[in-house]
């Protein structure tokens, strides 16, 4: 098989199993492997964009009767997909460098945050190797932010003039948090600076991933109650 023939078939089973990307299955490799949506969950999807993530959290979920929330999030308006979707799952148009916390929060399930936070956000790739890196750092940090909020260190952003933000992360204890990365030494510290909040940090390459790509997962599970650097 040529360079391009495994992304060339993930892209065919996509159009055949009604996916509306690829990507569909690096999320469907995480679940086999970690079990990151259980029943019921509450998913927080950041770059959400062209919606494969979406579809396969909300199946994810169980029976529709069980309940459970996947709330999609990207600079793009994204269209819920009619396939693999129902009801439980909405998207907005926001960019996540500058949502608060507070804001976030108030549009998750009874304002009390997520149990799961997808970040599969990446930025536009220019081709210089470090300038990718570090902004896919940029990205994967502000996902860490959001998911563990003033712990971490970084200052809140106030994106509401009206209230301020408390900086409290929206990840409920317990939680599970995935961010990809582009592999570089930035995206080892990423992995440094999640591991005293979590039960276990891992890392992993899916199966669907261009040959030619850098991009990697970090995968965060179980947020401890009270976790201190």
């Amino acid at each position: 098989m040529g360079v391009g023939g495994t992304a060339d078939f993930f892209y065919k089973e996509a159009q055949r199993l009604g996916y509306v990307a690829r990507s569909a299955f690096k999320l469907l490799q995480i679940q086999k492997q970690h079990n990151i949506i259980n029943r019921g969950a509450t998913v927080l999807d950041l770059g959400c964009a062209p919606g494969g993530w979406l579809q396969v959290a909300c199946q994810s979920l169980g029976p529709f009767h069980g309940g459970g929330s996947v709330l999609g999030v990207d600079t793009k308006k994204v269209k819920v997909p009619p396939l693999h979707c129902d009801s439980r799952v909405q998207t907005i148009s926001a960019d996540v460098t500058t949502l608060s916390h507070h804001r976030l929060r108030a549009l998750s399930p009874k304002e009390k945050g997520f149990s799961v936070i997808l970040s599969d956000m990446c930025p536009l790739v220019s081709g210089i190797t470090t300038k990718d890196a570090a902004l896919s750092f940029e990205l994967g940090m502000r996902a860490l932010d959001l998911a563990l909020g003033s712990r971490v260190g970084v200052e809140p952003i106030d994106d509401d003039p009206s209230c301020s933000d408390d900086g409290q992360g929206v990840l409920k204890v317990g939680g599970h948090l995935i961010i990809k990365l582009l592999e570089s030494e930035d995206a080892k510290e990423i992995n440094q600076l999640s591991k005293p909040f979590f039960k276990k940090t891992s890392w992993l390459r899916p199966k669907a991933t261009r040959p030619s790509s850098r991009e990697i997962y970090l995968i965060c599970q179980g947020l401890k109650p009270d976790a201190k650097i």
